[in-house]
């Protein structure tokens, strides 16, 4: 039987080519060794947006794109959280039984009640328990998440392991971080440091839906300098930014070619940006296709959400119907 696999999506903007390269590639990966379930996480995204603006919209373009990147409805289970009601069942029998104390302790929580200290609501304090419930539902072993998560997933032992020993049972497993790639790729943004993100403003990210006019603007932009100084010298931070994206869309020959062209001193900033932009948009029309045409399917999309709450629904309820029973909940 193949391991069970979680993982949330926040649906919280447009993807852009360094979450392509990070989760996204990984996710269509596992999907055909193991049993995934990949969920959007609207009811996550209210700890911190109470009150969206469109709220269905940012899960409708989530669903969309990770469509659009490859996850196949038929070899995984890609569903909105807030469609599996067992979810919030599990994280209120959870909450009974999570302690202020820890839950305070929580870094990502004293992260928040810093960043918005006018919205400390009791989803920030037990959004460790709700986490919980969406990899526990499931039953699952294996957890795909960053460094920031890995504190809120030691806390979904503790609350299964707790479970399990409150009602003398094993039923929930310990799931454990996994990395499914050897070597993750880190893709670098166009402001000249750090990684590509969001929160650096949409003028640092190649967004998948972004058009060739788009890319053209934003790569002509990036940060570079005024040329090397010596033949052979070592690239400074922005240019080796420059050289790591074309790494990721560009040929070897290419790379080849204006490498050369660096270390000879003979390099124009201007046509190696020309070419990463072509390279760039080779890579993302038929990804951005893709989003144009699913975003105009809306059948298909409402199909697809509706197959996957049934999945993980089925799924859920056998944990939720366990649980209760394990608890002690009797129907007359």
């Amino acid at each position: 039987m193949k391991e069970t696999v979680v993982s949330g999506i926040r649906p919280t903007g447009k993807l852009h080519l360094g979450n392509y390269f990070g989760a996204v590639t990984n996710f269509v990966k596992m999907q055909y060794d193991y049993n995934c379930y990949f969920f959007i996480a609207d009811l996550h995204s209210l700890t911190t947006h109470p009150t969206p603006d469109d709220l269905h919209g940012y899960v409708r373009h989530v669903l969309v794109e990770y469509l659009a990147c490859g996850i196949n409805p038929e070899e995984s289970t890609i569903y909105i959280q807030s469609d599996v009601p067992e979810v919030a069942e599990l994280y209120l029998y959870l909450n009974m039984n999570a302690y202020l104390g820890e839950l305070e302790r929580s870094t990502s929580f004293k992260d928040k009640i810093r960043s918005q200290p006018d919205n400390v609501n009791a989803g920030l304090l037990t959004y460790p328990s709700l986490m919980a419930a969406d990899i526990l539902l499931h039953r699952a072993t294996k957890v795909p998440v960053g460094k920031d998560q890995e504190q809120h997933l030691e806390m979904t032992r503790t609350f299964g392991n707790r479970f399990n020993r409150l009602y003398k049972t094993d039923f929930f497993p310990e799931p454990y971080a996994f990395n499914y790639a050897q070597n993750l790729v880190k893709v670098p943004g166009l402001d000249g440091k750090g990684k590509m993100s969001k929160s650096e403003g949409d003028s640092n990210c190649i967004y998948l839906s972004d058009s060739p006019e788009i890319i053209r603007k934003k790569v002509s932009r990036a940060v570079s300098d005024s040329g090397p100084t010596s033949e052979n010298q070592t690239k400074p931070e922005a240019i080796q930014n420059l050289f790591d994206l074309m790494k990721i869309v560009s040929s070897a020959d290419t790379i080849s070619h204006f490498d050369s062209l660096y270390n000879k001193m003979e390099i124009r900033y201007g046509d190696l940006k020309k070419q990463l932009a072509e390279d760039m948009i080779i890579f993302n029309t038929p990804i951005r296709e893709r989003i144009e045409e699913l975003s105009k399917d809306t059948s298909y999309l409402r199909q697809v959400a509706r197959h996957g709450a049934l999945k993980a629904r089925e799924s859920a309820s056998e944990t939720i119907r366990e649980v209760r029973k394990l608890i002690g909940f009797k129907s007359f």
